[in-house]
């Protein structure tokens, strides 16, 4: 990515990522097809219960996979291939660290968790049952993450892609045979999403191993080496913590959202489900710009990076500008498309509406951050997503209090939120800062 068109690296490089983070929710979005449609809008309101606390067990571990992917992608744009190998030996300890601290507390803790939500008595035994069996299986979603965001660094984003199709598929023929079959209800679900992430999991280790060379690694090679953990935690413990952070900040929002109904969860699990679909795009873009911004940071290519964050904001607007009518339009058929009942449906359809207003501000966190993130400028990670917690818990006490709002501002609170924290990400890349922050 150092040399060659900014434009034409960003999108060959981010299109694989777009497929692949799209298929990896599909887990997701077929868990709540199934769910809704074959058990009802209770147990679809149970596995959205957990989607936030999910998020945030996720966090902790992808936040230190991404930390990692930082180090790779310095090392090899600038050439330290010794380093590379070094960095991938050691991303084994530091990831186990974050398996085992979120399995545990998952398992464990669980119905704490989410009685201390306000989780409604209909739906929270099916909520303890998912959230305990998917945090239980985090060790898959977490090696995967691992080693794709390695592959990243390295410049490959289309390898993860392929074993997450198939994973996919074989998620969905998992789900309809638990669920539609068997009746297993949501653990059904639960158990076809464990399966299929170890499956996506296992089979990217194996090709890591055969096909790339910095993944063989001597005996030697895979003794502790501190540095590098110490590094690694470095930059991606903020990274975690700010993933933390707005996985909290959705929780205490899941937590307003649960005090008005099993209605009011079942359309925000539907808006939740869609709105992820629609951040995947950013997000990829987000990744390849943090890739491109990594080497280019290795090679001391400053202007480079400049550049290529022009044209990931252009590519953010233009994204934005089709996805707003598209929600006016077909917001209630896409809201249908998860259950029958046209309350539900209605209130999702609404919703979508307030945030679809708001999704060039939230492009515009993803790419800065991106870019931030790849030249270790991690630091500032902490500072956005205290800026997430601020806003979101804030926002959604005061405006779901206010008589003609309601509930409603429940998504408005989500559309601000990322309007605030876009600006602040926008300042911080101007000002520079991320220039003096390689490790190379």
């Amino acid at each position: 990515m150092t040399v060659g068109s900014p434009s034409k690296h960003l999108l060959s490089f981010s299109l694989p990522l777009l497929f692949g983070n799209l298929f990896q929710q599909l887990y997701n979005m077929v868990d709540s097809v199934v769910v809704g449609r074959f058990v009802g809008a209770n147990a679809l309101a149970a596995v959205g219960a957990c989607s936030s606390i999910g998020f945030l067990f996720f966090s902790l571990s992808s936040g230190l996979a991404l930390g990692i992917g930082i180090i790779v992608s310095q090392y090899f744009g600038a050439g330290e291939e010794k380093n590379v190998r070094t960095t991938i030996a050691n991303s084994i300890y530091v990831l186990s660290s974050a398996i085992i601290v979120v399995s545990t507390i998952a398992i464990v803790f669980a119905p704490a968790i989410l009685r201390i939500l306000r989780t409604p008595d209909e739906i929270i035994k099916d909520s303890i049952i998912y959230l305990r069996i998917t945090g239980g299986g985090m060790i898959f979603i977490t090696l995967y993450n691992g080693i794709s965001a390695i592959l990243r660094a390295l410049g490959d984003s289309k390898t993860p892609l392929y074993f997450l199709v198939i994973s996919s598929i074989i998620n969905i023929i998992l789900d309809l045979l638990f669920v539609v079959r068997f009746g297993w209800g949501v653990a059904g679900v639960a158990v076809a999403t464990v399966i299929a992430q170890a499956l996506s999991a296992i089979l990217c280790l194996i090709y890591s191993v055969k096909r790339i060379n910095y993944f063989r690694l001597s005996k030697k090679e895979l003794e502790p080496n501190y540095h590098f953990i110490g590094l690694a935690f470095k930059l991606g413990t903020p990274i975690a913590m700010q993933h933390s952070l707005i996985a909290i900040s959705c929780v205490i929002l899941q937590s307003v959202v649960n005090s008005f109904g099993a209605l009011a969860v079942a359309a925000f699990t539907i808006t939740n489900r869609i709105e992820m679909i629609v951040q995947q795009p950013y997000s990829s873009l987000g990744m390849a710009v943090s890739t491109f911004s990594g080497q280019n940071i290795g090679a001391h290519k400053l202007e480079r990076v400049k550049k290529g964050f022009s044209r990931a904001a252009i590519i953010a607007f233009v994204f934005s500008a089709c996805m707003l009518p598209i929600m006016y339009i077909f917001g209630y058929s896409i809201c249908s498309i998860f259950v029958d009942d046209k309350n539900v449906i209605d209130m999702g359809m609404r919703a979508l509406r307030i945030t679809s207003w708001f999704y060039f501000p939230l492009g515009m966190i993803y790419v800065p951050r991106g870019l931030l993130n790849g030249a270790g400028d991690t630091a500032f990670s902490m500072i956005n997503g205290i800026t997430e917690v601020i806003c979101r818990v804030s926002l959604s006490f005061i405006l779901t209090q206010i008589a003609f709002i309601g509930v409603w501002g429940v998504w408005i609170t989500n559309g601000a939120t990322w309007a605030i924290t876009a600006i602040i990400c926008v300042i911080r890349y101007f000002s520079g800062v991320w220039k003096t922050k390689s490790i190379t």
